[in-house]
């Protein structure tokens, strides 16, 4: 019971994948709820790819929809064109599709690494500038190559991401980012994301940590591309505009920056609410817009800033850790207890 207490995620995440697993396969949750799960989940490893730069190391970038169509439209083309996998076996399907996410989620990185290493020098709203444009480049490259369909679009994706592949991704990813942060690669960043200039004179190569940074975002912004690809079955250029890296923008700083946490509930919460208020048409945006404003006036940090899950378990510094048997325990002490063990304190 004690070893469970200290690991809870080690029962929790499998549990989490079984109940998702029989509400699709007793028809509880039907398809369009399962699509909207796997989108929220696929949301929030974009933006923890976003954190990484945005909230780790202190970057501004504003175009992480140019890398997640970059690893969408490469897989897409190795499943879909280069090699029909629709006629091949299951098992040839799978092993395909996993290359195709890797290669494309390389390929985003390559991306990424070309545009940082030019830019990275530059600070605040110049690289946000530069990564904008480069979103916008993407974009338009993709509209005049007919080989992926230009601006009519790609059809015709076998749908090969299923529930499984896409929450073991969302799983790898926040383990990633975890020992990322809590590596000497992330105090690292968080150091030049504090101080540049100091972290430069106790001797971090602020350049390379930068692009450290910027290629593992790009490349898990790349996989995230290649689930969503298969997941949809339709890629369309105008699908990774602008907009698109903003509602990660927004699924950030509304769920805390530098947080995995808030990034998790950030996401899921903004991806599920505005199909929870579909019901009331277009006032469903008025509700959605006045709910981040009261969260940018009222919880300026984020839902979550500054607070990490207790299963995560994070060393690093000014976080404080939040636990289900941590939270019970607080609420079965006492008003006096309490008091007391804060005088102690």
């Amino acid at each position: 019971m004690k070893w469970i207490r200290r690991n809870p995620e080690v029962v929790f995440i499998p549990l989490l994948y079984v109940a998702l697993y029989i509400a699709q396969r007793t028809g509880f949750f039907n398809n369009y709820i399962m699509q909207i799960v796997m989108l929220a989940c696929i949301n929030i490893c974009m933006t923890l790819s976003l954190n990484l730069v945005n909230g780790i190391t202190g970057q501004s970038s504003i175009g992480h929809a140019g890398f997640m169509s970059v690893g969408a439209y490469t897989s897409a083309l190795i499943t879909t064109i280069m090699l029909d996998v629709s006629c091949m076996s299951p098992f040839m399907q799978l092993v395909i599709f996993l290359l195709a996410t890797v290669f494309g989620g390389v390929c985003a990185a390559i991306c990424g690494y070309l545009v940082g290493m030019p830019t990275l020098r530059l600070r605040g709203d110049y690289l946000a500038i530069v990564t904008l444009g480069f979103g916008e480049v993407i974009r338009s490259i993709i509209r005049i190559a007919d080989v992926v369909g230009g601006a009519r679009g790609l059809t015709g994706i076998p749908k090969l991401a299923s529930l499984f592949w896409i929450f073991a991704f969302v799983i790898l990813t926040i383990y990633a980012c975890r020992n990322f942060i809590d590596s000497s690669y992330g105090r690292a960043c968080m150091a030049i994301r504090d101080n540049e200039i100091a972290a430069d004179t106790m001797g971090i190569n602020i350049s390379r940590y930068k692009i450290i940074a910027f290629v593992l975002s790009a490349f898990i912004a790349g996989v995230s591309g290649s689930m969503y690809a298969h997941m949809i079955r339709y890629l369309h250029p105008d699908v990774f505009s602008y907009a698109k890296s903003t509602d990660f923008l927004v699924y950030l700083y509304a769920g805390g920056v530098g947080s995995i946490s808030g990034s998790v509930i950030g996401a899921t919460i903004l991806t599920v609410l505005p199909e929870m208020l579909r019901a009331i048409a277009n006032w469903r945006l008025v509700i959605y817009g006045i709910l981040l404003v009261l969260i940018i006036l009222f919880r300026q940090e984020g839902i979550f800033g500054g607070k990490e899950f207790a299963f995560l378990k994070m060393k690093t510094g000014g976080i404080q850790n939040i636990g289900f048997f941590k939270f019970r325990r607080k609420l079965k002490k006492s008003p006096e207890t309490s008091a007391q063990e804060e005088v102690i304190q």
